[in-house]
């Protein structure tokens, strides 16, 4: 059996690395051929010029390989042949970094993980026309600085620099989806599905959606979102289909479960995909940096029109389906951007200087299917009613059909949005702390936060950057993180593992 060696993910293999097959999936060949695109994304990096085609293949590589996005050898030997046609053979093995001494190997995983992260922010604003100088010399700059013999203290500090970068890469993203349809609005969503033919779209891409939606207006079929694209409905250029009807299922790895003989297509535009089951393979579609063998894949031209097919072709359910999240409840609010939050800004401030709000969690991240998810559940449940959950990315499944009641005209559960949303959550906390002339630090708010890929190590550096306390991390310590590293985080950020829910709500409200 080929070996393999991969701990980019919170569910790696006993904490320590998977070197079989992965625990996401992908194959010992998969996971080698995702090294071999690194190590020649940074030789590419080391001696190609700083050109857009050179930056579109760094960016599009890096995030073919963060983890649930490509499953197919096929089209990653085609990447690989593209930058060797221009860049020559490999000359620097990615594995180089996975044997040196924990410490540099901690560091530049941090670094090289973060930039992945950061290559799929760069993805979502690049597709919309957006892109930023300073963002793509930091892909070229970062993958040098890998390939080199470094001091710690030179990679501690292009660990924070790459959380620096990802936060003016994250506005950028704010900007364009923003820009392009409109801000966010508070939207109510349904997790009933109506009879006859039916979409699922899942991933993270809003510009795919926004084609499908027009693709598919006057055919009779319906729209759902799947995951991170909840949030979707709450943009304006997105929320006037009349044919985007609601949310269908939880988050990512309950899919396999979900999707298993679904009556619909299912269309996958970004990361989580799953190794798809012999019993919905026929309608799973991919676009864009996602593919999985054996299913159809729907090239850059974006003609949807296999998956109308296939979606006229199932016909959906005969009838209309009630479906709740994993709480029973089955309306879920979205829209709290930045600027809805802001928005009320002065009704936050005046809850808490009155009493009435004693103290604001962000309790977001990724979900996992690795036992004590549920921490997060409990968290919410137990949280006081007098403070304020303030969540993103998909982690909210956990808790997000549950009513947790207002303060004042608030609602407690405030969603941000996607992962790809956190800069929301800075912006607020920031505009917050200049509204109580004092630091973020000093703000009655406090950090839950779960991961499981790359994106969200990149968030975390980016609070690191902003030199952001106190948070607590699960559901497990990255793998990654050797002891040294650790420490560093722990002395100098107050970084934490989180305990029990009871444990760390005394902790915090003292």
């Amino acid at each position: 059996m080929n070996k393999m060696f991969c701990f980019q993910c919170e569910q790696t293999a006993k904490c320590s690395g998977c070197t079989q097959v992965g625990v996401c999936g992908k194959t010992a060949e998969v996971s080698n051929l995702q090294d071999d695109l690194t190590s020649l994304l940074i030789k590419m990096a080391n001696i190609l010029p700083q050109t857009e085609e050179n930056t579109k293949l760094i960016i599009e590589g890096l995030f073919t390989t963060i983890t649930n996005v490509n499953f197919d050898s096929v089209s990653i030997k085609n990447d690989i042949d593209i930058i060797v046609s221009s860049a020559g053979e490999k000359d620097f093995d990615i594995q180089s970094v996975w044997n040196c001494d924990e410490d540099t190997r901690s560091l530049k995983s941090l670094i090289l993980f973060g930039l992945k992260g950061i290559a799929a922010y760069a993805h979502h604003a690049m597709v919309l026309g957006y892109k930023d100088d300073m963002v793509n010399s930091f892909f070229y700059e970062a993958l040098q600085a890998i390939s080199k013999d470094l001091s710690l203290d030179d990679l501690l500090s292009l660990v924070l620099k790459t959380g620096e970068i990802n936060l003016k890469c994250m506005e950028l993203l704010d900007k364009a989806n923003t820009q392009t349809y409109g801000h966010p609005v508070p939207t109510m969503v349904s997790t009933n599905i109506e009879k006859g033919p039916f979409i699922v779209v899942t991933g993270h891409d809003l510009k795919d959606l926004a084609i499908l939606l027009e693709q598919t207006k006057d055919k009779g079929i319906n729209i759902y979102t799947h995951g991170e694209m909840l949030p979707c409905h709450s943009y304006p250029e997105l929320k006037k289909y009349s044919h985007l009807k609601g949310n269908f299922g939880t988050a990512w790895q309950n899919q396999q479960k979900e999707f298993d003989n679904l009556p619909g297509a299912i269309l996958f535009t970004t990361n989580c995909i799953m190794p798809v089951k012999d019993s919905y393979k026929d309608r799973v579609f991919t676009t864009s940096v996602v593919e999985y063998p054996g299913c159809v894949h729907i090239s850059e031209d974006k003609d949807f029109s296999p998956v109308i097919e296939k979606a006229l072709e199932l016909g959906g359910y005969n009838e209309d389906v009630h479906m709740t999240g994993i709480n029973g409840g089955d309306v879920l609010t979205v829209g709290f951007g930045h600027n809805t939050v802001l928005s009320v800004a002065d009704k936050v401030i005046d809850a808490v200087k009155s009493g009435d709000l004693k103290h604001i969690f962000l309790v977001g991240g990724c979900d996992g299917a690795k036992p004590g998810r549920n921490y997060y559940t409990d968290f919410v449940k137990q949280s006081p009613s007098d403070t304020l959950i303030l969540t993103l990315a998909c982690g909210k499944f956990r808790f997000n059909d549950l009513d947790l009641g207002n303060i004042g005209e608030l609602p407690r559960l405030l969603d941000m949005g996607q992962c790809n949303d956190a800069y929301s959550a800075i912006k607020v906390a920031i505009e917050l702390s200049k509204a109580f002339n004092c630091s973020v630090n000093e703000l009655p708010l406090s950090l839950v936060l779960s991961w499981y890929e790359q994106k969200a190590v990149c968030i975390l550096l980016t609070l690191l950057y902003l030199g952001i306390e106190n948070i607590r991390l699960g559901p497990s310590l990255p793998a990654f993180v050797s002891p040294n590293v650790l420490n560093i985080l722990v002395d100098k950020f107050k970084i934490k593992p989180i305990s029990s829910p009871q444990q760390d709500l005394a902790d915090i409200l003292g």
